[in-house]
């Protein structure tokens, strides 16, 4: 299974990223290959100062070798060892009309001292974040989750979908970090569902990525927009981050696993602000924006 989604991710990296380059018609990836000392590394590719994309990553790692002792706590094991690999990717549009976007596909296995597997599952999802919310492109976000998942559950886009926005919320913000998508984890065998089972939903919800986000870029990225409206994308870019360095299981991970600090913090924005107390004018296009986010609503 690991060979097999291993080579999926490193498929699929390729296909976005060429994919985004098209788009943004300027900027092109950077690709860095790199090792983890402890075992295994990963190709991160990176784009920046682009005509459409301001920063982003489209990284993939393969990781192997003994669980930190921290890691050990969490999962109630010792001496355990492990493999995890994963494409993990952010996009932050120059544009503010446009949304940031986060995804992420991952396989993970632990092993005995004897080297059997003990425990494996899959996990993953994708997110939007915009900083203006036009309802026609959620609605158009969350359709094409809820296709990805119906093909193999009809249960899994509600599921998902209020884990997603459970998630990814910043609770001393009182707020989601964005308008929400699907977030699942721990996706192990069940009488339901095989590994192959859940292999072919992940790469479903994968494949189905570029047809959620990019008609959503295109729509807006040659929108116009005021020096107002990039202030107020830089101060809802300080809540992205705030939610990624105090909240996001996926950088703990990283951090305690002696992870590529480069590939880990990629997801941070290049410009971003924090202006004291900051409220949005009454009825604004800002305010209704917060208002979603401190009351999630059902897309479709």
């Amino acid at each position: 299974m690991k060979e097999q989604f291993v080579n999926y991710i490193q498929s699929l990296q390729d296909t976005i990223t060429s994919k985004l380059e098209e788009i943004d018609g300027k900027a092109t990836f950077q690709q860095d290959l790199w090792k983890r000392p402890e075992g295994g590394g990963g190709r991160t590719r990176v784009i920046e100062n682009g005509d459409v994309f301001e920063k982003g990553g489209v990284n993939i790692s393969k990781v192997h070798g003994k669980l930190p002792e921290t890691m050990q706590q969490y999962f109630g094991v010792k001496d355990a060892n492990f493999f995890a690999c994963g494409l993990s990717l952010v996009l932050h549009p120059k544009n503010p009309m446009v949304p940031t976007v986060h995804a992420n596909w991952r396989y993970f296995e632990m092993y005995n001292a004897q080297g059997e597997i003990v425990d494996q599952w899959f996990g993953g999802g994708q997110d939007l974040t915009p900083y203006y919310l036009f309802e026609e492109d959620a609605k158009h976000f969350h359709r094409v989750c809820k296709k990805a998942c119906d093909k193999h559950n009809p249960t899994f886009y509600p599921n998902y979908k209020k884990r997603c926005d459970e998630y990814f919320y910043n609770a001393h913000r009182g707020e989601g970090r964005g308008i929400g998508g699907l977030f699942f984890d721990y996706c192990k065998v069940s009488e339901e569902m095989s590994m192959e089972d859940w292999y072919n939903f992940v790469t479903e919800v994968g494949d189905s990525f570029l047809n959620a986000y990019v008609p959503i870029v295109e729509k807006r990225k040659d929108a116009p927009y005021s020096e107002t409206n990039r202030a107020w994308q830089e101060i809802r870019r300080g809540r992205y981050v705030e939610f990624n360095l105090v909240h996001d299981k996926g950088t703990l991970f990283g951090l305690k696993t002696n992870g590529r600090i480069e590939s880990i913090l990629m997801s941070l924005p290049p410009k971003v602000q924090w202006v004291y107390d900051h409220q949005p004018e009454a009825g604004s296009e800002e305010e209704k924006l917060v208002e979603v986010l401190k009351n999630p609503k059902a897309w479709t």
